[in-house]
């Protein structure tokens, strides 16, 4: 259900998007180049795609046990989870859609974050995260912290308004960041540490499951 549910909801927003829908409170509708480069910038379709690229393995039965799958396992968990609680506490009163808009909003930013979340807790699989990966599950949002802040510095536009330099300053910014890191790497602490408490089991992986038939 996650995975159809983060497909569907990023297919649909593309859809939007390409016809010109609005993207959170933009009342101007940029040139579709320009519209496609913001969509891709957005931490919320990110993760939402992590989620989705992450989930579909796990509906499918196929082997989740690489190092990269882990990282990027984590990511999507941390991430979606950070996706919901900022939109939810920061972003939701800047919003004023309506129909097709509003329901792919409501998807990506509730609905994906609560599925994602609350099957991991139920469901795991467990066993997937370990200290080692805290670590490497930085590297993808402190990559788009940075990046945004270029970009943003040389196009002056930012995806989300506690980015803006433009309105709040390198200082502030800047503090946002560290707020956004550290809420990223406590919860991946903390889903480190509730991973083995939680319930749910590692999936029978195909290439374990074969190993078993073969005496391997």
């Amino acid at each position: 259900m996650t995975a159809a549910v983060a497909w569907f909801a990023l297919a649909l927003q593309l859809v939007l998007v390409i016809r010109g829908g609005h993207v959170l409170d933009e009342t101007a509708v940029p040139p579709l180049a320009t519209r496609l480069a913001r969509f891709v910038s957005y931490f919320t379709i990110l993760s939402n795609l992590l989620v989705a690229l992450t989930a579909t393995p796990l509906a499918l039965g196929r082997p989740t046990s690489s190092r990269l799958w882990r990282v990027l396992r984590l990511d999507a968990v941390v991430g979606i989870a950070v996706t919901g609680l900022v939109h939810w506490f920061f972003l939701r009163p800047l919003l004023h859609l309506h129909g097709a808009d509003n329901l792919a909003d409501k998807l990506l930013h509730v609905v994906v974050p609560l599925l994602a979340v609350l099957g991991w807790v139920a469901f795991g699989p467990r066993g997937r995260v370990d200290r080692s990966l805290l670590l490497p599950s930085l590297i993808y949002p402190l990559a788009w912290l940075g990046l945004t802040l270029v970009r943003g510095g040389i196009t002056g536009w930012y995806p989300y308004p506690f980015l803006n330099v433009g309105v709040h300053g390198y200082g502030t910014v800047l503090v946002n960041c560290l707020l956004v890191a550290v809420l990223l790497l406590a919860l991946s602490a903390g889903a480190v540490a509730l991973d083995p408490r939680l319930p749910g089991r590692p999936p029978q992986d195909h290439d374990a499951e074969g190993a078993r038939h073969t005496g391997k």
